[in-house]
């Protein structure tokens, strides 16, 4: 058994929105290439995923919808969130949402069958699309597929996100499963998209607990987003015994990207990423797939935020610096779209955001000890 597998092909740049659009696919190649520089070899090209599998949590209708607008973009009115605006159509858009959903999909099988241990598609973690309802760049919902397709397979599934926006799409298609616990740590919805994601959400009636989310306050950094992962997610890992373990690890978070407001350095993605695969390690037999998702910084962030998380999955430290050569080949690319110069270290420096605010790390800290003993409790009853 291999330990980790790194899910990618070209295909993942027809998933295009157009070169306006934040969610570019500008973003594959350079962090592919630091990837590479790392000594990734073991890729696997994403498969197509079938309606039939798609349809395991969309609607078969919603599924004729995104390929009517695929097969012809600007001739069918606004529907199912697809339209102007977040979700634009584009020419293959069923057929390239359905790689992204069958390489997350496909990632889920090569662990069930023991072929690898960890996996990483980085082209997924498209979180917000909902049942019948495109979302927030997100077409269908890869990773809420893959926990299905775990699920199906009759494990208990630990879903963690660390995207930047609240993953509600996730969250709503296991609202009210017992055997799937979601966790999502976030900046709060009264600052930013999609609204959601309060502490007071914690699944349906069956499912009470499993269900857990952690809003942060505008302007958190490391501290106190660190501080909330690691009160959370071992312990909750322990109420609830997963066996398999998804992650979503959206770097939008991070004090460069453009669209949010928290303040994380790399050096959290660093820690967030050990955790985990302590998690997978000690509760699911080292099941663990990870996904890529928000970030929209695609030369200073996404490729080290990527690149971090291959490297825990590999059990290898990151090196002190990124490679020369890399550097030199995207320095006139991250500067024309105005994200330069190219940081020279994985690990962003310590001092490259001013410290939390005391008001901000004593609201987020009280955000968790709200939320963690009650969904503690509930999670322990869905067990008896």
């Amino acid at each position: 058994m291999s330990g980790s597998l790194l899910v990618y092909g070209d295909v993942a740049l027809t998933y295009d929105f157009g070169p306006d659009h934040p969610l570019t696919p500008r973003r594959f190649q350079p962090a592919i290439d630091l990837l590479r520089t790392l000594g990734a070899t073991d890729f696997m090209a994403p498969r197509m995923a079938s309606d039939e599998e798609i349809a395991r949590l969309h609607t078969p209708a919603y599924i004729d919808v995104v390929r009517r607008f695929g097969a012809d973009p600007w001739h069918h009115v606004q529907s199912n969130g697809i339209g102007p605006g977040d979700c634009p159509p584009f020419d293959g858009m069923h057929e390239a949402s359905a790689h992204v959903a069958g390489g997350s999909v496909g990632a889920v099988d090569r662990i069930l069958a023991g072929d690898v241990e960890h996996a990483f598609n980085p082209a997924g973690g498209l979180h917000h699309a909902m049942a019948a309802r495109a979302s927030g760049f997100c077409i269908y919902n890869d990773v809420a597929l893959a926990v299905a397709r775990a699920r199906d397979a009759g494990h208990r599934v630990m879903y963690v996100d660390l995207d930047v926006h609240h993953g509600d799409g996730t969250q709503a298609l296991f609202w009210d499963d017992p055997d799937v616990l979601t966790l999502s740590i976030h900046e709060t919805g009264l600052t930013l998209f999609p609204g959601s994601g309060f502490a007071d959400e914690r699944g349906g009636p069956a499912a009470l607990g499993t269900k857990v989310n952690v809003p942060l306050q505008p302007g958190s950094g490391d501290g106190s987003w660190l501080a909330a992962l690691q009160a959370t997610a071992p312990a909750l890992a322990a109420a609830f015994a997963p066996t398999f373990l998804v992650s979503q690890h959206g770097c939008d978070s991070h004090a460069y990207d453009p669209l949010a407001h928290l303040r994380l350095t790399t050096r959290a993605y660093r820690a967030a990423t050990l955790l985990l695969d302590e998690i997978a390690h000690d509760h699911c037999g080292g099941r663990w797939l990870a996904t890529g998702g928000g970030g929209y910084d695609a030369y200073r962030v996404v490729p080290r935020s990527w690149s971090l998380v291959w490297l825990a999955q590999q059990h290898r430290e990151p090196p002190a610096q990124i490679d020369p050569g890399w550097r030199e080949r995207w320095a006139a690319d991250s500067d024309r779209f105005g994200q330069s110069p190219l940081p020279t270290d994985f690990l962003d420096p310590a001092d490259l955001v001013k410290p939390e605010a005391d008001e901000i790390a004593e609201a987020n800290a009280k955000t968790v000890e709200n939320a963690l003993p009650g969904a503690l409790e509930l999670i322990g009853g869905t067990n008896k």
